[in-house]
């Protein structure tokens, strides 16, 4: 697992109150009772802001789950 991989599961924990330990690739709004539309919003600015990154409106609806989320973010670092 990457350092991105790694970043991005734990502010998604800290953004949903879940444990980092839980967060899959697959994990997903089906996946995780907390993930709804608000929480989507304080993950996009959370990421944004703890990895330094820029997420445009059409990207957020690429968004389905921790893999796209994590695709997206090393796409943006060039990771």
């Amino acid at each position: 697992m990457s350092d991105i991989d790694s970043r991005v599961k734990q502010v998604a924990a800290d953004v949903f109150g879940t444990s980092a330990d839980l967060i899959t690739a697959e994990s997903s709004p089906q996946t995780i009772d907390t993930w709804d539309s608000v929480q989507h919003l304080n993950l996009i600015l959370a990421l944004e802001q703890e990895l330094n990154v820029r997420i445009d409106p059409e990207e957020i609806e690429r968004m389905k789950n921790i893999g796209d989320v994590i695709e997206l973010v090393k796409e943006k670092t060039g990771s």
